[in-house]
């Protein structure tokens, strides 16, 4: 087994922060879960990096992923252009049609997700949310006729819209959202993950920003990349790009 998954933010793992200052995130939980339900080792890699736009994405990580020769391949994107005043629908669906074909051509099992829905706790949630809402309609239809496709869709999935699973800047997911979305992936491939990942009981506190706090924080930077044209993934390179890492059960 050969996983290699692609992305931005939400695949790299931001918002699950390790001790080290690292990120994890549900990719590498589900390669791990992956590992453990099989009882036999996996490769993995991960060539997501936050920021990233689909058209980026695709351009930059979908042929270096399919070079590693993987048996499966995991593609999120989007999320970043639904934060932009003129994200073209259709245009983004027919880059996920894209990557179908290539992973088609290359006899390479895709897994699709949709992001999680952040909304609830954004400024302008009701515009995300329409659009989110229209984007992920139009993926799961284009896709329906292709039952041999592994999905695991979370944009309508209530609960995860939930406070709880969220980080501090209401935009990545925490690390109970992780989980969460990691077990549906392992439940996707027809494995069972650990029960407890759908909802974390516990995870460290975080402080809350409210206010002008929170915007002062989190959204102020963010403005301040868009009027520069600049990204949060800018000079960064992937965590796990590359080269194969080995993932043992128990590991």
């Amino acid at each position: 087994m050969r996983y290699v998954a692609i992305g931005d933010s939400f695949t790299e793992g931001v918002g699950d922060e390790l001790p080290d200052g690292t990120v994890r995130g549900w990719a590498d939980l589900a390669a791990q879960g992956w590992a453990d339900a099989v009882g036999e080792p996996i490769r993995y890699a991960n060539l997501a990096i936050r920021g990233k736009l689909i058209e980026p994405i695709v351009e930059q990580q979908l042929e270096p992923a399919l070079a590693l020769k993987p048996t499966h391949l995991s593609f999120n994107g989007g999320g970043n252009d639904m934060l932009r005043p003129r994200a073209d629908l259709e245009r983004i669906v027919g880059i996920f049609e894209h990557v179908l074909r290539r992973c088609d051509e290359e006899g390479v099992q895709l897994i699709v997700l949709s992001g999680a829905n952040p909304s609830a706790g954004l400024p302008l949630g009701r515009v995300l949310q329409t659009r989110g809402d229209r984007l992920s309609s139009a993926v799961e239809k284009r896709l329906e006729a292709r039952a041999d496709i592994i999905t695991a869709y979370n944009w309508f999935d209530r609960d995860l819209a939930g406070g709880e699973f969220w980080s501090v800047d209401r935009l990545h997911m925490n690390t109970r959202g992780h989980h969460r979305v990691a077990a549906r992936v392992i439940e996707a491939v027809g494995l069972t993950p650990p029960q407890e990942w759908w909802r974390l009981r516990e995870i460290p506190e975080i402080e809350r920003l409210k206010g002008t706090a929170y915007y002062r924080e989190h959204v102020g930077p963010w403005v301040r990349r868009r009027l520069a044209g600049t990204s949060s993934g800018d000079g960064r390179a992937a965590k796990l790009g590359g080269a194969w890492v080995e993932l043992t059960p128990g590991g």
